[in-house]
């Protein structure tokens, strides 16, 4: 039974140790599918491929299974996963891995060179938007999804400040309303 986790086989290594990891939970799922389908869609026919759960293989046999990412150099693809840097890595945030994904993770996607990391908080709906400058990254922009009692009681000068869409740095005409990102998440 899958409940108990005794057949689920998703492994990433990490400095030389393994790490089982839970299946994800249904808004973690919601999240996911809502940035495949807005990828897909925008990605279809250009040079860049969107993955999900694909590993990403290091020459010190070190695997990370990030929930997205993008993928411009067809020749980091290869038929078992991705050899070498995404462009674009995202992960969606759950209670087992949270802190693994803010610390250990995105100082290995800074070091292999990944241009934009987004940790994805379902429960907050919210996303930090990291962005890789002489090799450090950076905390670009921080993005909080609003229900309609939240926007109403916000004064109109904070309405204006606020980004109801994500920029993708990696494309000039790619904005992704907050919305559709968060779609069904409970």
């Amino acid at each position: 039974m899958l409940a108990d986790c005794e057949e689920y086989e998703k492994i990433e290594i990490i400095h030389g140790v393994e790490y089982q990891m839970a299946p994800a939970r249904i808004n973690h799922v919601r999240v996911r599918q809502n940035i495949d389908r807005v990828f897909a869609t925008y990605l279809k026919g250009k040079r860049c491929e969107a993955f999900s759960e694909a590993g990403i293989f290091f020459e010190n046999n070190d695997l990370l299974i990030p929930d997205v990412m993008i993928v411009c150099d067809k020749s980091k693809i290869r038929y078992d996963g991705i050899h070498g840097a995404p462009d674009l890595v995202v992960e969606i945030l759950s209670p087992s891995t949270g802190t693994m994904d803010k610390t250990t993770k995105k100082d290995i996607y800074e070091s292999i060179g990944v241009k934009e990391y987004w940790i994805v908080d379902p429960k907050a709906q919210s996303i930090e938007v990291y962005k890789l400058k002489d090799s450090r990254f950076y905390l670009d922009e921080m993005y909080h999804a609003l229900n309609q009692i939240e926007w109403d009681a916000m004064p109109e000068k904070d309405r204006q400040k606020m980004k109801l869409s994500l920029k993708v740095s990696l494309y000039d005409d790619l904005d992704i309303p907050l919305k559709d990102i968060f779609a069904g998440v409970e």
